[in-house]
């Protein structure tokens, strides 16, 4: 299976779990890191450009390396704000000599259950990093690093808290 054949989203949705025997596990460990009663100045936020579609792997690994780039910043709280819902599915076919006489190529292509994914618009916010003005450059450096794990172009809006363009989710 690869991304990019999931990258854009096509079709309708199919989001019902209870109707799709064998759906895969979430694999984001945790949505909230750090320290959400704290003190902050400013709010960064990591939006996408573009609409598509990010598996449940891309936004983990992007969750871990913001994360792991951010750490050594002393009060944060970091927000993974999108969740997958989608269900990805693949119809597997064989490339091995005889495979015509095993499988029925595109009649009754469903597709079995193999990943998760978060659709996502042009503008939707995908990480909220609440942190001090004195550690703006290191935060802005660890959501790059972030942003380098999505298959989608993003950009980094800072508000300041308390103004009345500060965003709610």
């Amino acid at each position: 299976m690869k991304g990019r054949n999931y990258r854009i989203p096509v079709g309708m949705p199919l989001t019902r779990k209870e109707y799709v025997p064998g759906v895969p596990g979430l694999r984001i460990a945790k949505f909230n890191l750090g320290n959400p009663k704290g003190e902050y100045d400013l709010k960064l936020l990591l939006v996408s450009k573009e609409r598509a579609q990010i598996r449940q792997n891309a936004l983990e690994a992007a969750r871990v390396a913001i994360n792991k780039a951010i750490k050594d910043v002393g009060d944060y709280y970091l927000v993974l704000r999108q969740y997958p819902h989608v269900i990805l599915r693949e119809n597997k076919m064989i490339t091995t000599a005889g495979a015509d006489r095993l499988q029925e190529g595109m009649r009754r292509a469903w597709g079995k259950p193999v990943n998760l994914a978060a659709r996502v618009r042009e503008g939707s916010v995908l990480f909220e990093l609440r942190i001090n003005s004195k550690d703006l450059e290191k935060a802005k450096a660890a959501l790059k690093v972030g942003a380098s794990k999505l298959p989608v172009p993003t950009r980094i809006e800072i508000l300041r808290l308390g103004d009345a363009k500060d965003r709610q989710g």
